[in-house]
């Protein structure tokens, strides 16, 4: 039975020390499933209760330290253990605590730390997605792949997760904090010192370029805003500029978005295509597939368009280009990309805390699941090394140009 719930697209989380810019998904959420209480209650469940509780008596009455002893952190962390036994990196269980701290980071707009995308690589090590334009992160020579090895000098461990990281690097803006990262394709790690500071991020930018600006660039940092209604606003204002701009060719740059709404990239992609077009299907834990079409017949659907994504790119902005790459409706130019395809409900729960758990996947037109072994591949693959960082030299976008231009 559906419900209306908040609905989170939580793959990546985007830091502000570690921005919490995480996609919405649709606001469908399925009812909880109250059978495995109804068993346990019963007798019917196949799992030894009474060896929990016995280990919960042992460590009250054992540990050497009684001042750790803590029953409501014991709870959270037996709840936190039995969540991510799962193996999903994206299901998670967030105390009070995580869980206002998650929800006043993805609200808002303005914040303080470093302006990074945190995520998991494949080896589920904490992994920058992607440092925002403008931020600390970029400027200190942050990198989408990075991997994080140690925040102040003490080291990550293999059961911290996103939000232990994000409670660590997280600080007031003019504080500092050394990040020990292992650049993408180095050997080596760096110590990186990070002056947080407070960002503001837009959701988009729209600027021109070429021959007398005859080449409108539209830069989505991500899919969300304080509501859907207000990104497919700002969505409307730039594509309605671009029309009255009489502009015959542009780029979309996706490059370093971690996603958001997927009802936004449904809307987005609706805008450059002819009506009817898949844009993407939704399969839930039944097997059930459901299709996104075109419906409109778009504004831009007859500009000539590249779009830009990299490893960065993520969920919502891998629903866009994807369908707009399998469509043959733009060319794909860069790295190949994240590669998240699921969907997570967050439910409220009594004592405030919250349960992110992934309740759909997301598969692109031909019906392919989108994820770590199926990303976007470009069309035409062009790296952004880190010396072309260092230099200000943006070998994708300069692809792009000579691509939309021919």
């Amino acid at each position: 039975m559906e419900e209306k719930k908040r609905t989170r697209n939580l793959g990546i989380v985007i830091l502000a020390v570690c921005l919490f810019a995480i996609g919405f998904v649709s606001g469908r959420v399925f009812q909880s499933n109250k059978g495995s209480l109804d068993n346990l209650i019963s007798g019917k469940s196949t799992a030894n209760f009474n060896l929990y509780w016995d280990v919960w008596d042992l460590m009250k009455s054992k540990y050497v330290d009684s001042s750790k002893i803590d029953e409501q952190n014991m709870l959270y962390g037996s709840i936190k253990g039995m969540v991510n036994s799962f193996g999903d990196a994206a299901t998670v269980f967030l105390d009070p605590e995580e869980t206002r701290a998650f929800n006043e980071a993805s609200e808002g707009k303005l914040f303080q730390g470093i302006g990074a995308e945190l995520g998991y690589d494949s080896n589920k090590q904490i992994t920058v997605v992607s440092p925002l334009e403008g931020s600390p992160a970029k400027a200190a020579g942050i990198r989408a792949g990075d991997i994080i090895l140690a925040i102040d000098g003490k080291e990550i461990t293999s059961s911290e997760t996103v939000y232990d990281v994000v409670a660590k690097i997280r600080g007031e803006s003019g504080t500092k904090v050394t990040l020990t990262v292992l650049h993408k394709g180095a050997s080596q790690s760096v110590d990186i010192e990070i002056t947080r500071s407070e960002i503001t991020v837009p959701s988009m930018a729209l600027s021109y370029t070429g021959t007398g600006g005859d080449i409108a660039v539209l830069k989505v940092n991500r899919f969300t805003d304080a509501t859907y209604n207000e990104w497919t606003t700002n969505w409307d204002e730039a594509v309605n500029s671009i029309v009255e701009s009489g502009a015959k060719k542009m780029i979309l740059d996706l490059r370093g978005n971690p996603g958001g709404f997927f009802n936004a990239a449904i809307y987005a992609a609706d805008d450059f295509l002819d009506a009817g077009k898949i844009i993407a299907k939704e399969q839930d834990s039944a097997g059930k597939v459901q299709d996104y079409n075109s419906t409109k017949g778009g504004k831009l659907a007859n500009i000539k368009l590249v779009v830009l994504v990299d490893s960065g790119s993520a969920s919502a902005s891998e629903i866009l280009s994807g369908a707009l790459k399998q469509a043959g409706r733009a060319t794909v130019v860069g790295e190949q990309t994240y590669g998240k395809g699921t969907a997570q409900t967050v439910l409220d729960l009594s004592d405030g805390s919250t349960l992110h758990v992934t309740i759909l996947k997301w598969l692109l037109p031909d019906g392919g699941w989108l994820n770590k072994d199926n990303p976007i591949t470009p069309d035409v693959e062009v790296t952004y090394s880190a010396e072309d960082f260092q230099k200000g030299n943006d070998t994708q976008m300069k692809k792009a140009i000579e691509i939309v231009n021919n």
